[in-house]
């Protein structure tokens, strides 16, 4: 599959992935489907011109969104993969709850992807030129939490006890880790672009690393009270992918 070139065509690969998982009944469409919703969004704010520079906005944004997409098709053909894209991708196949499948891609594409990203599209010109545009994006990943909590409740009966445990706040938990997520990623494209492509090899093995030691945590956390908790979400939410994503988009 040829590598996109717009925001057009990254929604129609998003969607042949989509649309095979709903037939495999695969979790990776999970993730597939929050990353289109997101990229819908995006594309929408760059049609209404809301970022400082919306043409720039859309190279990183295609260039982010081919990472993902290149890991995809390397993974359904056996080619070799980031750590952090291979651990979510193995881990679509256990029994964990529909947030943390949705949260084990979140972590490999923004952690590693958005950082890389960052970097290549930005070389030979000021990184700090596109900061703003990159944080916007914050503001956009924000709705898109609000919309999935609202939401999950339709496909995750027991997410409630997620909101106990977190006193009500879990999305604002999940939002912080995004935030926080971003923010990391924008220290790695710092450092990836300022050693450049030709010297950043080690450096990106390293971030690789980072990521992966952070998707152990959100399939295993670190408190067995909510590893019981999430276990027993799991046990009560539907199986059926078609259905989750039918319900996720439903208004």
């Amino acid at each position: 599959m040829p590598r996109a070139t717009t925001i057009q065509s990254v929604l129609t690969q998003l969607d042949d992935i989509i649309n095979e998982c709903v037939k495999t009944n695969s979790r990776l469409g999970l993730f597939a489907y929050i990353y289109r919703r997101t990229t819908t969004e995006i594309a929408s704010e760059i049609a209404l011109g809301r970022f400082e520079d919306n043409a720039r906005l859309e190279i990183l944004d295609v260039e982010f969104a081919n990472l993902y997409l290149d890991a995809y098709n390397a993974y359904k053909t056996n080619q070799t993969i980031s750590d952090a894209w291979k651990f979510a991708f193995i881990n679509a196949q256990e029994p964990l709850t529909i947030v943390q499948h949705i949260m084990l891609g979140m972590n490999a594409h923004i952690n590693l992807d958005l950082a890389l990203a960052t970097a290549k599209t930005m070389t030979g010109l000021e990184l700090n030129d596109i900061q703003k545009d990159f944080n916007n994006v914050n503001d956009i990943l924000f709705q898109i939490v609000n919309e999935l909590q609202d939401r999950l409740s339709r496909v995750s009966p027991l997410m409630i006890l997620l909101d106990w445990v977190g006193q009500n706040e879990d999305e604002k938990l999940i939002d912080f880790s995004m935030r926080k997520a971003r923010e990391q990623s924008w220290n790695s494209a710092n450092l990836l672009w300022s050693l450049g492509n030709e010297h950043n090899a080690n450096t990106k093995k390293n971030i690789d690393t980072l990521v992966v030691k952070l998707s152990e945590i959100i399939k295993t956390p670190k408190t067995r009270l909510v590893q019981f908790l999430l276990k027993l979400i799991a046990k009560f939410e539907t199986k059926d992918v078609g259905r989750i994503i039918s319900k996720l988009k439903a208004d």
